[in-house]
């Protein structure tokens, strides 16, 4: 067995990728930072912006929750709650309602059962499952000469990829509301509108550095994968 297959040809790129993850995760924290020291003009909270929100959408039934951690925030799907994190929940800032209304954008997207989501949500459980076992098939295969659970390891990474993408489009959509939210609303206007926007924008970063990194990893599995099976 050649082990320097194992190094694969696309190391280089995942380690610029996950270079530029961090770069990326810093710029977030930095705007988020910067944000979340402005108190909005309106003076609301991410959690009364939240309620405001939901009701406003036929959501009145759906809590919002302060959960604890920093950029903690989320919506779940299952219990059907909006979560956000302390200083968002508590806090009047810019950074507070862009978050608020960006969750609350994924309660919408549940209500009006948008297809990306209702697929990321079938997806989640298993993949994640998949994704624990991915790299242990991947080392079995190579060490001991099992093509069939070398490509199985390829297959779950691929279906890890499927899921960044379905991604995407859900985290753009919610901004896209949260944005159209505010601005509509008067929530926010001027600076406080490029503040959220900004916000926002940096988030959907990450999302696009993950789906990256997940299709140079699967770049990488493929070629491995068929240098040992030469």
């Amino acid at each position: 067995m050649d082990f320097l297959a194992f190094q694969g040809s696309y190391w280089p790129l995942i380690l610029i990728i996950f270079v530029a993850s961090l770069f990326i995760q810093g710029y977030l924290s930095r705007t988020y930072g910067k944000w979340g020291q402005v108190r909005n003009s309106r003076n609301l909270t991410g959690a009364e912006l939240a309620r405001m929100m939901l009701d406003e959408n036929g959501l009145s039934h759906v809590p919002v929750n302060m959960v604890p951690g920093q950029l903690s925030d989320h919506y779940d799907p299952i219990r059907k709650t909006v979560n956000l994190s302390e200083a968002n929940y508590r806090l009047p800032s810019v950074s507070a309602l862009a978050v608020a209304a960006h969750e609350v954008g994924h309660a919408i997207q549940d209500k009006v059962r948008m297809p990306a989501l209702v697929l990321r949500g079938r997806l989640a459980v298993p993949l994640s499952l998949g994704m624990n076992l991915a790299p242990l098939l991947l080392l079995a295969g190579i060490f001991l000469q099992l093509t069939g659970l070398l490509w199985l390891g390829v297959i779950l990474f691929g279906a890890a990829l499927l899921f960044h993408l379905v991604t995407l489009p859900v985290e753009f959509d919610a901004s896209r509301r949260a944005l159209a939210y505010l601005g509509q609303r008067g929530v926010v206007s001027g600076q406080e509108a490029q503040g959220a926007r900004t916000v926002l924008t940096a988030a959907a970063l990450t999302y696009v550095a993950g789906f990256a990194m997940a299709l140079a990893q699967l770049l990488n599995v493929l070629g491995i994968a068929r240098s040992q099976s030469d």
